[in-house]
């Protein structure tokens, strides 16, 4: 990956061209604000100053003046995206590969009809398969709307609890049918409806920012506070399960200034807790990002939420307003950022990559992104999860939340499950609770007429596990002598009624689908994964061979681990395959 000096503005290591004889700088810069000699439409110019209004044509703010043309035209065309990048004096091209590279841009080539204003998405995730979306799906695609309304599938939006899920342009309809569909295509209801939550007035009047405050003041120290989180065994929430307490005397030990980047991104198949909390008390987060920024010496705060949360954005963005309207301490910068629909942003470089507006590629490493993160500098990556008990372990002691585990575990871990279960949702358990205790005692057990089969336990990359292998504790490094992970704690429940295989499957048109492609092995590989699951039958010494390869070369989790879900089909469940 090319790495650009901010100062000279060439690679580094690698001599500047030197400008062609004839060429006068007025001359170059004038062609930079025209777009490299691409002649730039004065309409399309002017209109994308419009939407723009005051906003910095910073090069990291590409990506959100893109949802800008896309949210007011439905479509990027490349009027708009010649203009935006003659503002933003980038070349087309640089523009052209970031819009192209996000799911949400719906970039229009000259001479291509621009889609219809409205969009049904229809989740074609694993949760959503079981509860009937191909069935939706083929229904939608012949309701009769002409070019008017454009059907399409999408990757897990993040709600599957409430599956199958239809989204109409920013708008998710839960338990999806046909009729709810028409409905809000009948009302015009295109925007994310907000459930009551807790205000910052409200959160403030039930003690809320009080610790905040006592940190600041100097009447708890950044080093009990860090001890604390360490000593109650609280560990990265997003998947790598990394000691928090360790990650932030890393990163304060790195020179000034820093910076601390949140991922929202939650692309993870079968995972939706972070929606879950922020839908209810976003304070409580806010209050734990802005506590962690104070112990580390955070100078600014990034939060990446991801684009399928419309939702969540418009709370964030009233309650951030609501916040800093009147601070109860001195705060540090804190900028939203929305994602554009890319699983692989999830990855804390790929994240960081895309907060700097450019495309969502892994950086490799080291450096490691807590020495060499956002924008150069040393960089706190969290979870929001993980930051939302940073208030409860504070006030309540490490011990309180250490003691709380089953099995010899530590702690309580928020899990998503979904599948054939009675009750799906978000449940606070135990950590080591087993999948069977977790059924029985908090999802309301299995639904009628469905037998326990096999589960994912962390979601699409976790692998799958039978229902033999039920009493297993689930938590961090407990399920790695059956090959698999726990990750972000999604579980996908499975009944003798689905086939192990064609969820593996299905989780594997995902990853082909959400691969960034910037490594070989992960761009084909899983692509010869797909075809090759396809088949009737399976060729295992190929499939291994593959596995092999994508597991030791791929830059990233996404290669490395997707062919979890294949080899645990040949593992746990060889009578599907054969």
């Amino acid at each position: 990956m090319e790495t650009i000096d901010i100062i000279g503005g060439a690679p580094l290591g690698r001599a500047a061209r030197p400008a062609a004889p004839d060429a006068s700088e007025s001359t170059r810069k004038k062609r930079r604000r025209e777009g490299k000699g691409r002649p730039v439409d004065p309409a399309a110019l002017a209109e994308v100053r419009a939407l723009l209004g005051d906003a910095p044509r910073r090069r990291d703010l590409l990506i959100e003046h893109l949802h800008a043309i896309q949210d007011h035209y439905h479509a990027i065309s490349a009027a708009h995206l010649n203009a935006l990048a003659a503002e933003m004096r980038l070349a087309p091209a640089e523009v052209f590969e970031v819009a192209t590279f996000y799911h949400h841009f719906d970039v229009v080539k000259e001479g291509e009809a621009a889609p219809p204003a409205v969009t049904v998405r229809v989740c074609d995730g694993l949760s959503c398969e079981l509860a009937g979306a191909q069935n939706l799906l083929g229904l939608l695609r012949n309701g009769g709307y002409g070019d008017k309304v454009r059907v399409v599938t999408a990757p897990c939006v993040g709600r599957c609890d409430v599956a199958p899920i239809a989204v109409v342009n920013q708008n998710p309809l839960d338990h999806a049918t046909v009729a709810a569909v028409d409905a809000a295509l009948d009302a015009h209801a295109f925007t994310a409806p907000v459930a009551p939550y807790t205000t910052f007035a409200q959160y403030v009047a039930g003690g809320g920012y009080a610790l905040l405050k006592a940190c600041v003041a100097g009447e708890r120290s950044a080093d009990d506070v860090i001890a604390m989180l360490s000593d109650a065994g609280l560990r990265g929430l997003g998947g790598a399960g990394f000691p928090a307490g360790r990650k932030w005397n890393i990163v304060r030990a790195e020179p000034a200034p820093r910076m601390m980047a949140v991922n929202i991104d939650e692309g993870e198949p079968g995972t939706f807790k972070d929606r879950y909390y922020l839908e209810r008390d976003p304070h409580r987060f806010l209050e734990g990002m802005l506590i962690a920024a104070w112990a580390v010496g955070v100078a600014e705060i990034y939060v990446y939420l991801r684009d399928e949360y419309a939702g969540v954005r418009a709370i964030l963005t009233n309650e951030l307003a609501a916040l800093q309207a009147n601070p109860p301490v001195p705060l540090p910068p804190i900028q939203l950022r929305r994602g554009a629909g890319a699983y692989i942003c999830g990855e804390e470089s790929a994240m960081i990559e895309s907060i700097e507006g450019k495309k969502g590629m892994p950086r490799l490493r080291p450096p490691y992104v807590a020495q060499v993160g956002l924008f150069g500098r040393p960089t706190l990556e969290h979870n929001m999860e993980t930051l939302f008990w940073v208030r409860e372990i504070v006030e309540r002691g490490a011990a309180w939340f250490a003691s709380q585990g089953r099995n010899g575990r530590k702690g309580l871990r928020s899990f998503s499950v979904s599948g054939r279960v009675q009750k799906p949702g978000v449940h606070l358990a135990p950590a080591g609770i087993t999948i069977r205790e977790l059924i029985d005692e908090f999802a309301g057990g299995m639904q009628p007429g469905h037998t326990f089969y096999g589960y994912f336990p962390g979601g699409a990359s976790g692998g799958i596990l039978p229902a033999s292998l039920g009493d297993i504790p689930l938590d961090f490094d407990t399920l790695t002598p059956y090959g698999c992970f726990i990750g972000s704690a999604a579980i996908i429940v499975l009944s003798e009624k689905d086939s192990a295989r064609g969820a593996a499957l299905n989780m594997l048109r995902f990853f082909r689908e959400e691969s960034c492609g910037q490594c070989t092995p992960c761009r084909v590989g899983t692509a010869k994964a797909v075809a090759l699951m396809e088949r009737d039958a399976w060729d295992e010494p190929l499939l291994n061979d593959l596995a092999t390869v994508m597991t030791d070369a791929s830059i990233c989790g996404l290669g490395q681990a997707a062919a979890n879900p294949f080899l645990s089909v040949y593992k746990y469940f060889p009578h599907e395959v054969g």
